[in-house]
C-alpha cells in the first residue's frame, strides 16, 4: 500500500529524476531507525551457486545501485543477492538525458545510460563502507572512450580494484548502450576476451588466497547459432556462471506504445518471454556444467517459477521491482 502511493508520485517525474530522488531517500534512511518501513524478514531459502551460499535464490540486477550508495537499505528488503554496478574503471557521465523511459502499459522500461557511474574506486570505497549481510556481486563494464584494442584491459583494470571485496564478478558484454560493446560476445573476440579474464582471475585467486567466481551477462538477442557459440565458449574456458539476460533492442511486443520507437535497451514484462525462452535454449546447451543466472521481465510468483523451470539456479529483478516495489521480493520469496 505505501509503495503504491509512492509510486503514483514517481510516475509522475522524469523517470531517471524519480529513481535519483528514491535512491537518494534510501540512502539517507538506511541505518536509522525508519529503515524498519522497508525491512522485510523473509525466510531462509538457501541456494549453492558457483561455490556460494545463498540465503534465498532472488537478487537485484545491476544497473539500479551503479554505484554502491544504497547496498545494506536494499539488502534490508530481503534481496539473497544485490548486484551493484555497471561500474567502469573511470567516472563517466553516460549517454545524453533524457535516457530512461517508462513504458506504463507494459510495465516495461526502455533505458540508454551509457554506463553512468562515478568510477571503481568511488564503488569500491562504498562497498567497505556496506554491511550486507548477503552476497554481493559486482558487475563491470568498460569507458566509452576506451580504444577498441584497449577494452579488454578497462575488465582487467576493474577486476583487479573489486576482486577483494566481491562474492562474484559479474563482466557485461551485452549492453547495448555502449557501441560495439556487444560484438565481444562473438567469435575471436569473446575467446581472446574469457582467456584473459581467466587468466586475471587465477592469478588474483593467488594473491588474495580466494576464488572469487565470474559470470558473463550475455544479450537476448542472439540466434541459435550465435548461442550454441557462446554456450561452447564459455564451457571451454571454464566460465563460473551466466546471466541471462540483458535489455533487448527488440520492439515487437511494445509497438504503438509511448516512447515504444526510443533507442536503447527495453526491460521488464515485454522481455519476459523472450528472456526465458533464451535461458531455455541455454540450459539445453550448457548441460549443467555452469550455472544461469535468469534475469528479464520477473514481474511475479509465476514469472520467477518460470525463469526456474526454464534453467536458472538464481534469479534478479529489476523492472518489475520498479513497478511493484519491495512487496515483489516478499511474494516471490515466500512461495518460490
Amino acid at each position: 500500500m505505501l509503495y503504491s502511493l509512492i509510486k503514483t508520485v514517481l510516475f509522475q517525474l522524469e523517470p531517471e529524476l524519480a529513481q535519483k530522488l528514491t535512491l537518494q531517500q534510501l540512502k539517507h534512511i538506511s541505518g536509522t531507525p525508519l529503515e524498519w518501513l522497508i525491512r522485510q524478514s523473509l525466510p531462509t531459502k538457501s541456494v549453492n551457486c558457483m561455490g556460494i551460499n545463498f540465503k534465498n535464490p532472488l537478487g537485484l540486477a545491476a544497473g539500479l545501485d551503479k554505484d554502491g550508495d544504497c547496498i545494506d537499505v536494499l539488502g534490508a528488503m530481503g534481496f539473497g543477492f544485490i548486484e551493484v554496478g555497471t561500474v567502469t574503471p573511470r567516472a563517466q557521465p553516460g549517454n545524453d538525458k533524457p535516457r530512461l523511459f517508462h513504458l506504463v502499459k507494459a510495465s516495461g522500461l526502455i533505458n540508454r545510460m551509457g554506463f553512468n557511474n562515478r568510477g571503481v574506486d568511488n564503488l569500491v570505497k562504498n562497498i567497505k563502507k556496506a554491511n550486507f549481510g548477503g552476497v554481493l556481486g559486482i558487475n563491470i563494464g568498460i569507458n566509452k572512450d576506451t580504444a577498441v584494442e584497449q577494452r579488454k584491459e578497462d575488465y582487467l583494470i576493474c577486476m583487479e580494484k573489486v576482486y577483494a571485496y566481491a562474492g562474484y564478478i559479474a563482466i557485461n558484454i551485452s549492453s547495448p548502450n555502449t557501441p560495439g560493446l556487444r560484438t565481444l560476445q562473438f567469435g575471436e573476440a569473446l575467446d581472446d576476451l574469457l582467456q584473459s579474464i581467466k587468466n586475471k582471475q587465477r592469478a588474483l585467486q593467488v594473491c588474495h588466497q580466494k576464488y572469487v567466481p565470474v559470470a558473463i551477462k550475455i544479450a537476448p538477442d542472439m540466434n541459435e547459432a550465435e548461442l550454441i557459440q557462446v554456450a561452447d565458449s564459455l564451457v571451454r574456458y571454464n566460465i563460473d556462471g551466466v546471466i541471462a539476460t540483458n535489455t533487448t533492442i527488440g520492439r515487437e511486443l511494445v509497438h504503438g506504445l509511448d516512447h515504444c520507437s526510443q533507442s536503447g535497451g527495453l526491460s521488464g514484462r515485454p522481455l519476459q518471454l523472450r528472456s526465458t525462452n533464451l535461458i531455455q535454449r541455454l540450459f539445453s546447451e550448457l548441460q549443467d556444467k555452469l550455472p544461469i543466472i535468469g534475469v528479464g521481465g520477473i514481474d511475479s510468483l509465476i514469472a520467477a517459477r518460470e525463469k526456474m523451470a526454464a534453467g536458472a539456479a538464481l534469479i534478479q529483478i529489476y523492472s518489475g521491482f520498479i513497478f511493484h516495489g519491495p512487496r515483489l521480493i516478499k511474494d516471490i520469496i515466500s512461495d518460490i
